[in-house]
């Protein structure tokens, strides 16, 4: 039937046509095996390390109340942070998989990202016990500018400029374009900031 539709169409007009469904079923193609080759890497933006935070919290309090969980199970199609086997509860941050988990037998709760971990409790489908979090001390300012110093190869009280050449060193190293990772990275920005704050000329 396309044929046939086609062959009442000028040459010039079939060609390009089906140059053009060549060259997009091409770049279709590229994009797919990029993505297979070189997935994206999360930014380290504050959505992102509020979510490694709010991981961080949610297994601190699984682990406080006894509760056994695997983490990133796919489930229903989607990936979720958690998952309670003995329960069959899902916790997700994934609005999308909530939802498609609720047609399902599987109890999905979703964690916003602002939401602190030991909120958990009241969310999920079963009683759990009490748990008490101790809050950590903020860190003394001298305790901070010290690690600064040391995750940036310094001894304590080195100059503004020594500061700052060991800074773009260390970049070189740990920026994630060059084999290093965005936590890495990270850590040595705050160092910077921090140290350079108190270098001395």
């Amino acid at each position: 039937m396309l044929t046939e539709a086609l062959t009442g169409l000028p040459g010039w007009l079939t060609w390009g046509f089906g140059i053009g469904i060549a060259l997009s079923l091409g770049a279709a193609c590229l994009f797919y095996v990029g993505d297979r080759l070189f997935p994206s890497v999360q930014t380290g933006g504050a959505s992102h390390s509020g979510d490694a935070r709010r991981v961080t919290e949610i297994r601190q309090y699984l682990d406080a109340i006894g509760e056994r969980y695997a983490e990133g199970i796919p489930i229903e199609g989607h990936t979720v942070e958690f998952y309670l086997p003995e329960r069959d509860v899902a916790i997700t941050f994934d609005a999308r998989a909530f939802y498609a988990l609720e047609r399902s037998a599987t109890h999905a709760v979703l964690v916003e990202h602002e939401m602190p971990g030991m909120s958990l409790g009241s969310r999920l489908p079963f009683e759990t016990p009490e748990v008490e979090f101790e809050t950590p001390a903020e860190p003394d300012e001298r305790d901070t500018v010290e690690g600064a110093y040391a995750v940036l190869g310094l001894p304590s009280g080195a100059s503004e400029g020594e500061v700052r050449r060991a800074y773009r060193e260390k970049v070189k190293e740990v920026h994630p374009d060059h084999g290093g990772s965005h936590a890495e990275f990270k850590q040595v920005q705050e160092a910077y900031a921090a140290a350079s704050g108190r270098g001395e000329a």
